[in-house]
This record gives C-alpha cells, sequence and structure tokens, in this order.
C-alpha cells in the first residue's frame, strides 16, 4: 500500500472527482458517510457527541458528520463551527448551510468569543478543525482550544488527521498543542506521520476508511513510502515444484553463538529452517556443537577452532547466503574475524546483533560492507553505528540517507518496523505486536530473512518479505500464548505457518 505525502492528497481528490463526475461535494459526503457508519457501530444514539470543526475541508466533513448523526436519531450532537476569520471553504460552508436549516440541532458558530463546552470523559468529541492540509503549528485560540480537549478526558475521534499533527515531519512542533486523539479514522491510505512512535499517544487507534478514491490515479502518483501487506508478499512466494531438492532452496552459513549465548545460535537457526532454507550450516564457538546438534538436529554444524567464542569466518562451501551476528559477542578476535569476511564475502549478507556492535567498535568497518547488505539494528544498534538521534523521525532519515551511501538495506526494527534501502524508498511493516518484544526475537528475523535471501530474493525483498512473515508468526503464536506469554522460540515455530497462511489467503487466528 502506498503511503501519500499530504501535498499529493488533494491532487487523488480532483482526479476522483473528475474519473467518477462527482463534485468535491459528493466526494466529502462519501467520507462523512464512512465516518458516522463508523461513529455509530461504536456508539449508543444516546451518546453526548460534540463536534467541533474549522474553517476548512476537514469542518465541512465534521459538519456533514454531524448531520447525518443527528438524522440516524443521535438528538445528543453539539457542534461548534469556528469561523474566526469569516472565511470558510466553499464545501465548509455548503455543509454550514445544510446544517442550520435543519430543526433542533445543537448548532454554534463561533466568529470572536467562546465559551467552550463542558467535556468529560463520558463525552465523545470529533475533531475536524484541520485536515492533512495544515501548513502551520496550532496558534493563538486553536492551540488553546487543542489543549481544552486534551485535558477534558473525552473520548477524541479525529477525521482525516489529529488537528495540529503534521502528515509527515512533526520533530520540531509541540505535540502539547496538538489534538491527542484516541480514534484517528482517515481515508484510503495511512499518513507517513503514524509510523513513528513519538505520535502514538495522538493518533491512537488508527483505521482506513475505504471512500473509493481513484485507484488509476494512486497507482500513477509516485511515492518513497510503502506498508507492506500481504498482497505485497504473497507473490514473492512460489510455489515449490514437485522434482526439486534441498539444494534449490538454497544454502544458509550463519555464524553466530558463543558461550552463553548459543541460544541465539539455535533460535536464528531453527527460525531459517522453518522459513523454507534448503540447508543450514552453523559455524559456531567449539563448545555449541552439542547443544545446537540437539536443538537443531536438522541444522550441520561447523566448529570454530576456539572453544569459546567465534576467531575464524573464513567461508569453505558456496552458500547462497551468509547471517552474522546472534549471539557472537565482541570478542577483539571475533571483530577481526568480521573484518576478514568484509573484505571477501561474495554471497549475500545479513548482519544483526553483535555483529553490528562489533562494527560499532570498529567504525571503519562500515565502508567495507558488502553493496546490499541487509543489517537489521534495533534503535540502541543504529545509534551506536549511525550517531544519537532525538527521536524516531530523525533516526529514520538517516537510515534512508545511510542506506543509500553505503548502498545497503537497513531494517531498522520497532513496531512498524522500517526497510529503508538505497532507491530511497521505505517499506513499513503493518505485522507483529507488543509480545514480541522479548530476547531472541531479532535472532529469529535474522534466521527468517537468511532463509529468503538463499531462496534467490533479492535482497530488498527478502527483507521486508521476511518481516512481515516474522510479524505475522509473532501474532499468530500471540493468538495461541498471548503477547505476555510469547518467547522468540514461539516465533520461529509459526514462522511455516505464516507462509502458507499467506500463501493460502487464509486468515489467521489472532
Amino acid at each position: 500500500m502506498k503511503i501519500f505525502e499530504s501535498h499529493t492528497i488533494h491532487e487523488i481528490d480532483n482526479a476522483t472527482c473528475e474519473a467518477q463526475n462527482i463534485d468535491s461535494l459528493q466526494l466529502m459526503e462519501r467520507a462523512a458517510n464512512a465516518v458516522a457508519c463508523e461513529i455509530i457501530s461504536r456508539f449508543l444514539p444516546t451518546q453526548r457527541i460534540v463536534v467541533v470543526a474549522g474553517p476548512g475541508n476537514n469542518g465541512g466533513d465534521a459538519l456533514a458528520v454531524a448531520r447525518i448523526l443527528f438524522e440516524q436519531g443521535y438528538k445528543k450532537v453539539e457542534v461548534f463551527l469556528f469561523n474566526v476569520v469569516g472565511k470558510l471553504s466553499h464545501d465548509c460552508d455548503e455543509e454550514r448551510k445544510k446544517l442550520i436549516t435543519m430543526d433542533g440541532i445543537d448548532f454554534t458558530e463561533v466568529k470572536r468569543d467562546f465559551q467552550p463546552p463542558y467535556l468529560s470523559e463520558n463525552d465523545v468529541l470529533v475533531d475536524g478543525i484541520f485536515g492533512s492540509g495544515l501548513r502551520q503549528a496550532l496558534q493563538g485560540g486553536f492551540m488553546v482550544l487543542a489543549r481544552y480537549i486534551n485535558e477534558s478526558g473525552a473520548y477524541v475521534i479525529s477525521i482525516d488527521i489529529p488537528s495540529g499533527l503534521f502528515g509527515e515531519w512533526n520533530a520540531n512542533v509541540n505535540r502539547r498543542d496538538m489534538v491527542h486523539a484516541d480514534l484517528t479514522l482517515s481515508f484510503q491510505t495511512p499518513r507517513l506521520s503514524f509510523f513513528f512512535g513519538e505520535n502514538a499517544d495522538i493518533v491512537g487507534e488508527w483505521k482506513l476508511l475505504d471512500i473509493e478514491l481513484d485507484k488509476a490515479k494512486m497507482k500513477e502518483i509516485s511515492t518513497d513510502y510503502y506498508l507492506v501487506e500481504a498482497k505485497n508478499v504473497r507473490p514473492l512466494l512460489k510455489p515449490r515444484g514437485k522434482f526439486t531438492g534441498k539444494r534449490d532452496y538454497g544454502s544458509v552459513l550463519m555464524l553466530s553463538g558463543s558461550t552463553g549465548m548459543m541460544g541465539a545460535a539455535v533460535m536464528s537457526a531453527r527460525a531459517c529452517l522453518k522459513s523454507g532454507a534448503g540447508l543450514v550450516t552453523v559455524h559456531s564457538a567449539r563448545l555449541g556443537m552439542p547443544i545446537l546438534q540437539t536443538a537443531v538436529p536438522e541444522a550441520m554444524f561447523e566448529p570454530d577452532r576456539n572453544e569459546h567464542y567465534i576467531s575464524d569466518m573464513t567461508i569453505h562451501h558456496s552458500h547462497q547466503a551468509v547471517a552474522v551476528g546472534p549471539g557472537i559477542g565482541t570478542n577483539e578476535r571475533t571483530v577481526d574475524a568480521l573484518e576478514s569476511l568484509l573484505k571477501n564475502c561474495k554471497s549475500p549478507l545479513i548482519l544483526d546483533a553483535d555483529a553490528l556492535n562489533c562494527i560499532s567498535q570498529r567504525p571503519q568497518l562500515l565502508s567495507i560492507i558488502p553493496s546490499q547488505t541487509i543489517i537489521t539494528p534495533h534503535i540502541g544498534e543504529f545509534d551506536r553505528l549511525f550517531g544519537e538521534h532525538e527521536n524516531s523521525e530523525d533516526r529514520l532519515k538517516k537510515a534512508i540517507d545511510m542506506a543509500k551511501y553505503y548502498n545497503i538495506i537497513i531494517v531498522l526494527k520497532g513496531h512498524y518496523t522500517a526497510t529503508a534501502c538505497p532507491t530511497g524508498r521505505v517499506y513499513f511493516n503493518s505485522t507483529g505486536n507488543p509480545g514480541m518484544a522479548t530476547a531472541g526475537a531479532g535472532d529469529v528475523l535474522t534466521g527468517v530473512i537468511a532463509a529468503f535471501l538463499a531462496q534467490g530474493f533479492r535482497p530488498e525483498h527478502a527483507a521486508y518479505t521476511g518481516v512481515y512473515i516474522h510479524g505475522l508468526a509473532g501474532d499468530m503464536a500471540a493468538g495461541e500464548f498471548g503477547e505476555y506469554g510469547l518467547v522468540a522460540s514461539d516465533i520461529a515455530n509459526y514462522c511455516g505457518r505464516a507462509i502458507r497462511a499467506i500463501i493460502k489467503r487464509e486468515t489467521p487466528h489472532i
């Protein structure tokens, strides 16, 4: 799914009107009906609903929602239209004219002085003050109004986007001066700002409403931001041929594990096999042989000459993917071995966990990472590599820049894991849950991505496909064990079922 920047939304709206032979007011009615239906599905007609509308088209949406709710028997609807400069957009003014002809509706047009309505935690407030067309932070009375709404305790539903929040970047805006929504009802596609942790309390739950925007125009308009869904992953998962063998699905070399951290090697190897790799060989500290051979008998074991850590990363055989990092530690000899690997590796490569920590200890290694390598840092590892960042927006911008500069794929792990590519494209993930914030989940992800690299996926596709399946496996496991009871090995064990669910278009039990 494409994530469009705010300046293109108006273009898509206009194209929709032209293609479907409707005017903008009819499109507004369509959007308002979708919002009203969502409200009706959640609240009884006895619910007190306060609608706050601004002077633009977002305000027009809100006025139309108020009218529809009133027509549907919601008699406790109170409407406040803020027309403080005496100028409404054409469609907002048309919706105002419709509203004021209705008998019994509580309507106030605010032009100068404003006595705010009493709001409590028992009330619902519909926020239609400003939408994605906002160009500057809320100021003056609108800023005061936003703070009043936030302090009221009312359940807030924002239309399109919470008022005061920009569709993309908000790092330099005071979030106290934005409306904090409990539910954001956006149209057709999400806004980029929905994917940053700093905005979570502002956006609240968000849901997309289908208002039949023109698909041809949406396909035509380019964007660098995407939300990965099952329909994006499914075409990449080819059915297995009847006359194929294990070598048709690739050989993976996993350099992982050390004293006290052999669990990381076990989980990444198991996840790799569960995700379809034909062969998996684990190179690890010599002491890990009985652990790995017992826990994952399907994997081969290649012992390092050192008993406790990896001191040699020489590749002795042909592999379609090499994965380095889970549980290897940061011993100086391990760092030396990693440097040698980076200089000589010709296979598709994925670097995770301690491989990234080794590089952060020796930053010059960044410059010798092979092109198209996939790295999978969490925010701590990312900041150790590329410097401290105050917020997730700045971190994503740096990931985009570094992916371009080093010609690598950066999988920046988080709630909406972002895969930044050298082309400038960013793929946000739509699967996963908070239960996956558990030790070893990243090791599992390394194994999943390595499996798809080995099966011949382009690195970009292997990365976002692996992330999606890893998240879906976590969702399926949480459905069985709950988020509190979820552990990383559960995610690995569900990888095969997650792939099957995508291929067969099943709805997993989550």
